[in-house]
């Protein structure tokens, strides 16, 4: 039901009546030649006209994919208890904001709010807001449905936010199309099954050197693609291969790397953190690059504009853009890092407190999803952004006794309930 955690794409038919993404891209091609594989990701995922997350956004039993949210609720509520556990170690700050880049159908955001509700009282002096990063018109209209119940108002123009509504428990929530539109501040950020949609350039080692991986019309097939080598270095090549490379097969994300700066630069300036959450690597695997539709594999150049695209996150890059701004913990397996926050115990306390056997039976069949390794719970990694002072006293030569020991990260340390 989840995408997939391998890089193989299948020959998948191409729909008759969704072929106007693919003229579009064969119409640009036979005029200025191959595209790489990031501006053909970009096109097909958000194209005003035909990009599949402006136009569909298939999350859901419904959609493409399912994501861990719509799984269980459990996996939402952790993550809400991650920030609580993170707001309190870093000393209560009187505001809060909670930032969601690319928030799906607002499943994980509402599950997050039903814990800031049931712990109004430790967060009773704290100024609370959610503020969503998203740029597909539809998703966000789902959002706003789910979080506020559509009682939303759109912003005048010259506003950063597009979008502005209450949540149903009575938090303020804003709509924003980029990372940088969102208001500085304290802030705590949350990136779930964001970056593995982000536009990747693929390499390739040859006899020759690195060689870019282009989109090309096939020229012997009418509006057909495929994927051809570059004749020489692009510039691409020059500035995102590392000469101690050892893999002949490289993806690299530059969107990504932009970002997480971005993330560590507002965490370093005004305080936070930020937990990411994805399909990914650290930087072990090579080719990654995969289509969903119907809830099943689909060949990536078929039918463009019709299915999700997707490629593993690489964890060491991202480690690798932070450059010491902020330090980082991960990538830990979903099965751990949810391990470690307590999923086993909140699972019986829901079993026991559920009356029907299906209730029971949907329970275990979402904690197996999550938690099993040949499932969901090997392939999804959570990675944190935090500032350096949360892990190390600043004035780490003051060995004195007085020192209090700093509390352990939730997650990526296991917890002793008392």
């Amino acid at each position: 039901a989840a995408r997939l955690c391998s890089g193989a794409g299948g020959r998948a038919e191409a729909a008759g009546e969704d072929g106007a993404m693919l003229r579009h891209l064969a119409r640009k091609l036979r005029a200025s030649g191959p595209v790489t594989v990031a501006e053909y990701m970009r096109e097909a995922l958000t194209n005003p006209g035909q990009g599949y997350y402006t136009r569909r956004g298939g999350v859901g039993e419904s959609g493409d994919f399912i994501t861990s949210p719509e799984i269980s609720q459990v996996f939402g509520e952790l993550i809400g208890i991650w920030y609580i556990s993170e707001w309190m170690a870093m000393g209560k700050p009187n505001t809060f904001q909670l930032v969601e880049l690319g928030p799906g159908r607002g499943t994980l955001t509402e599950d997050i709010l039903r814990v800031f509700k049931q712990l109004a009282s430790v967060l009773s002096k704290c100024d609370v807001s959610v503020h969503l990063v998203e740029v597909s018109p539809k998703l966000s209209e789902i959002q706003a449905v789910t979080l506020t119940g559509g009682k939303v108002q759109p912003n005048p123009e010259d506003e950063l936010a597009y979008m502005k509504g209450i949540s149903k428990t009575g938090i303020p929530i804003s709509w924003y199309r980029d990372i940088q539109d969102v208001p500085p501040g304290y802030s705590f950020y949350l990136a779930h099954e964001f970056f593995d949609a982000l536009p990747i350039h693929k390499f390739q080692r040859t006899e020759k050197g690195w060689r870019e991986v282009l989109v090309d019309i096939d020229p012997q097939v009418p509006d057909q693609l495929r994927f051809v080598l570059s004749p020489s270095r692009t510039p691409a090549t020059q500035h995102f291969i590392q000469p101690e490379e050892t893999r002949d097969h490289v993806e690299v994300c530059p969107e990504a790397g932009v970002i997480v700066q971005r993330l560590a630069s507002r965490i370093e300036k005004d305080g936070g953190a930020a937990l990411v959450a994805d399909y990914g690597h650290d930087g072990t695997k090579t080719d990654t690059f995969r289509g969903f539709r119907n809830h099943r594999l689909h060949d990536v150049l078929s039918a463009p504009g019709t299915a999700d695209l997707t490629a593993d996150v690489d964890f060491s890059y991202l480690r690798k853009m932070v450059q010491g701004k902020t330090a980082t913990l991960g990538p830990i397996k979903q099965r751990e890092f949810l391990k470690n926050m307590g999923i086993d115990l909140r699972l019986q306390v829901l079993l026991q407190n559920s009356g029907d056997t299906a209730t029971r039976e949907q329970l275990l069949h979402s904690y197996d999803m999550l938690m099993n390794p040949e499932k969901m719970g090997d392939c999804f990694n959570f990675f944190a952004l935090l500032p350096h002072h949360r892990l190390v006293h600043p004035d780490k030569k003051d060995k004195s006794e007085s020192k209090s020991p700093l509390p352990p990260v939730a997650g990526f340390n296991e917890l002793l309930l008392k």
